[in-house]
């Protein structure tokens, strides 16, 4: 499990990756976090939690299975691409962002970036299955940043990013058209599956129907 608190930007040293049903392999240079790094642990690059398959120095090299790369980002990336980076939590830290399971629901685009003094307002395009999850004021990953929805659209969700966010992680450097790996609350995801089972299967659920319900 991981917060979405981002320990660090590293930079990508090689992706191995062909057709996306055969899967591949990507090599992070972590720096100064391998060194609490083990073969075998978990990491989430750019909100992806991935397994750590070699450790070479501070480089890691990490399995990257089917269902990564047809459901992430990962596979556009480059060597020199920065990412972030951060290790599994421990049952000992404190915890400060939401809980992050690594687990990609889908890719966003950055639409509209608003800078407001040394904050930012950025606004996310994303498929209509993952709006349909999300809550304003309800927290949402972006590349695997802990952040909080400020405001939703038809097709987009907003999010306002502090000088902290913008300084360590790589969403200082968005721009609009860059992809994006989003990872719904799974709070949320809990609570829509179980009123799905309350509903008769042919009736789908809408805000209208969770009023007409009591919510």
């Amino acid at each position: 499990m991981f917060t979405g608190l981002i320990e660090s930007v590293c930079q990508v040293r090689s992706l191995s990756a062909g057709r996306p049903s055969e899967g591949g392999a990507l090599a992070v240079d972590l720096g100064a976090l391998a060194e609490g790094c083990r073969t075998g642990d978990s990491v989430a690059i750019n909100g992806a939690c991935l397994t750590v398959t070699r450790l070479e120095g501070g480089v890691a090299t990490f399995a990257l299975s089917p269902e990564t790369l047809a459901k992430s980002t990962l596979a556009t990336l480059k060597p020199s691409s920065k990412v972030n980076v951060e290790r599994a939590m421990a049952a000992t830290d404190r915890f400060g962002g939401h809980i992050v399971q690594g687990h990609v629901d889908g890719i966003g685009t950055v639409r509209a970036i608003k800078k407001l003094g040394e904050f930012a307002d950025i606004e996310f395009g994303a498929p209509a299955e993952l709006l349909e999850q999300m809550v304003p004021k309800g927290s949402v990953a972006i590349d695997g940043v802990s952040l909080t929805i400020a405001g939703l659209g038809d097709a987009s969700f907003r999010v306002a990013a502090i000088p902290e966010t913008l300084g360590r992680t790589t969403l200082g450097s968005a721009r609009i058209g860059d992809k994006v790996n989003v990872e719904v609350d799974i709070l949320v995801k809990i609570v829509r599956r179980q009123l799905e089972n309350l509903l008769p299967k042919d009736e789908p659920l809408t805000v209208e129907r969770l009023r007409q319900m009591g919510y």
